[in-house]
């Protein structure tokens, strides 16, 4: 590397669930570090607008993260136009709330399927290409993965399963020189998170959470500490960087969590019925449209 050199400059990193929200403002802050950045998500027009304000070469591939033969060639695609990738960030994912009982098994089946299985397959395609680079795999993972929460149930089992896929996979990977890390994230400023806001349950159990914890941090905040992840190819990023204290009482988090419930979910079925919310946000939307066998809710 020559002097001055920028450890992402030139290099092709691949980050799914491109389109809006975190995914696109990663693609930006890699972009800004030098990278050829490939973007791979729901939306060719989406994707291909978020390319075009990149200072560097890009590619757009509209792709589902749970086909396997779909994300096969996308792979081919982006090890073709740009080259093999030294980086790949797992990102893609969807939400919907509501109590468990009365869920859509279709649309809980597939908040799992995107999250969980869809970051298996995005490691499957790309791994080829890191163990030729000795590259690295970014999980983007959640506070959920460690904090279950009511109401939430098939995004907090999708996390907590990423988290140990990526365990496992970083120790499979690791005498290959291939880096594997995880970024927990927390409330971010995403239309995920304000179409959760618009439902009164969703919104009081996040009040009830200590002030910092129920912090909505800003999406670009939250990109650039992804982006120092895959630049120094960390085994584990907290965002925010207090959220690694909490892996130390982790056990404990369970009884807290269901303190708060007992004392919460009782007042709000007063209120009202628990409603499902359906998919949460534009990237669920996008991903309803794209993949339309799960019924809406009744």
């Amino acid at each position: 590397m020559s002097a001055g050199r920028r450890p992402l400059e030139g290099r092709v990193v691949v980050v799914t669930g491109a389109a809006r929200g975190v995914g696109a403002a990663l693609a930006r802050d890699l972009a800004g570090r030098g990278a050829v950045v490939a973007l791979l998500g729901h939306g060719q027009a989406r994707l291909e607008a978020v390319a075009a304000q990149l200072p560097t070469r890009a590619l757009s591939v509209a792709v589902d993260v749970t086909d396997d033969e779909a994300m096969a060639q996308a792979a081919r695609t982006v090890r073709e136009r740009l080259g093999p990738p030294s980086a790949v960030v797992a990102n893609a994912g969807i939400a919907e709330g509501g109590p468990f009982v009365d869920s859509d098994p279709a649309l809980w089946r597939r908040v799992i399927d995107v999250n969980l299985t869809g970051s298996a397959v995005t490691a499957r395609v790309f791994l080829p290409d890191l163990l030729r680079t000795h590259g690295y795999f970014l999980q983007v993972a959640s506070l959920a993965s460690f904090g279950s929460a009511p109401m939430m149930s098939a995004y907090c089992a999708s996390k907590a399963g990423v988290e140990a896929f990526a365990h496992s996979l970083r120790a499979e990977m690791a005498h290959r020189k291939v880096g594997v890390g995880i970024g927990y994230l927390n409330w971010t400023d995403t239309d995920m998170i304000r179409d959760g806001d618009k439902y009164p349950v969703l919104r009081e159990l996040r009040g009830h959470m200590p002030p910092p914890a129920r912090r909505i941090y800003p999406v670009t905040t939250v990109a650039r500490r992804l982006g120092d992840a895959v630049e120094k190819r960390r085994a584990a990023t907290y965002i925010p960087v207090w959220l690694r204290a909490v892996q130390g009482i982790r056990a404990a988090m369970p009884a807290v969590v269901t303190a708060v419930a007992r004392h919460e979910l009782p007042r709000l079925e007063a209120e009202g019925p628990l409603e499902a919310t359906g998919p949460l946000g534009a990237g669920g939307a996008a991903d309803r449209a794209a993949h339309p066998a799960a019924p809406r809710p009744t």
